[in-house]
């Protein structure tokens, strides 16, 4: 078997990262530098037209989105390790979070930061859009401590990599100083997961 992940550090191919930590399925590992623009290199741009991070390749087949990483992970590895749920409604619903968590969350989490953040240029901000994408966020986060009333996990009473990937997602909030205290259960089901060998792994890898 021939894996290759191609990531950069501290961009959203940490979910990935988290992913592959929990399955500890062998891959071969390429560091590029957004700020030098290695993912517009054109060996990279025939891998991925889009230019962006997270890519795997496996067995010669570039797959990019790290919600479709996730879930080709899960299907093709993560089930005989119990990390992902076998086809049926469990596994229909580990992709219902999964998705959520890019499209849903990680669409409001954008619109806020784009027009809310320093990083943010000044002159592309709108203090409007950026307060809805904000209160879009809270009512996901919501949504999410609803889901994890009276469970530990997102699917079944298993860690499954569908918590992996969103727990990813609410790191970023967590970076972003997002107050997790108004969710009880988010802020619950994250600290199990992130107490979790893998997620140290990872956290140190991106911090190294």
């Amino acid at each position: 078997m021939s894996l290759t992940f191609y990531y950069a550090p501290m961009s959203t191919a940490s979910v990935t990262a988290l992913v592959l930590e929990e399955l500890g399925i062998p891959c071969e590992r390429v560091k590029l530098d957004l700020k030098k623009g290695d993912t517009k290199n054109p060996d990279f741009t025939k891998l991925n037209p889009n230019a962006k991070v997270p890519t795997l390749v496996h067995d010669g087949v570039p797959i990019w989105e790290s919600a479709a990483i996730t879930m080709y992970l899960g299907e093709t590895f993560g089930v005989d390790k119990g990390l992902y749920p076998a086809a049926g409604p469990r596994r229909g619903e580990a992709m219902k979070w999964i998705v959520w968590a890019n499209v849903t969350l990680g669409g409001a989490v954008a619109r806020w930061a784009l027009h809310a953040q320093e990083w943010a240029p000044a002159d592309e901000r709108n203090a409007k859009a950026g307060e809805a994408g904000r209160q879009e966020m809270l009512g996901c986060l919501r949504i999410l401590d609803g889901a994890l009333e009276g469970r530990s996990y997102l699917v079944g009473e298993r860690y499954s990599l569908a918590d992996a990937h969103v727990l990813s997602f609410v790191d970023w909030l967590q970076h972003m100083k997002v107050d997790l205290a108004p969710f009880p259960n988010v802020k619950a089901w994250f600290t199990r997961g992130s107490a979790r060998s893998a997620y140290a792994r990872q956290a140190a890898a991106d911090r190294a």
